[in-house]
């Protein structure tokens, strides 16, 4: 994440990876503070091991571009709400990233479903993750099924 303010809405990503059992990194690394920090670690994420990153940021939210820029590995951006345009600015910075260097990008403060398109990706080569998305998926269908209205 860009900040440390990013922690109230990535702690839900976290919280979907450990349900699934998925190992994680999590770091503050900021695309302006810290160019070359962010250039090292995104640089070498591939080779320690990663298969997805999953990037969040406010204001101008450059941070899942930038770790686009110097990774091939997928990189998916959680806009996150700021103060001044309700996170329209972020998800704009996100989602309008130039030819080659994508970026997917979930809703504004979208962490969980940032997690939950991690999972997916990598429930294409884990059957035990497939599994467990499928229950997840099972699960809520479920719910909304069992749901009335009183």
């Amino acid at each position: 994440m860009g900040s440390t303010s990013d922690w109230g809405v990535m702690s839900g990503a976290t919280a979907i990876l450990e349900q699934f059992g998925v190992e994680y990194e999590k770091r503050v690394l900021s695309a302006h503070r810290t160019p070359a920090a962010l250039e090292e670690w995104a640089s070498g994420a591939r080779e320690r091991g990663f298969a997805a990153i999953i990037a969040g940021a406010g204001g101008a939210a450059h941070l899942a571009g930038v770790v686009a820029a110097f990774t091939t590995l997928p990189v998916i951006g959680v806009p996150i709400k700021s103060r001044s345009l309700e996170g329209l600015d972020s998800l704009l910075s996100m989602v309008q990233m130039p030819s080659g260097i994508p970026v997917a990008t979930v809703g504004i403060d979208g962490a969980k479903n940032a997690a939950l398109l991690a999972v997916a990706m990598l429930s294409i080569t884990d059957p035990e993750i497939k599994t467990k998305l499928d229950n997840f998926r099972k699960e809520q269908a479920e719910k909304v099924l069992a749901s009335e209205l009183k």
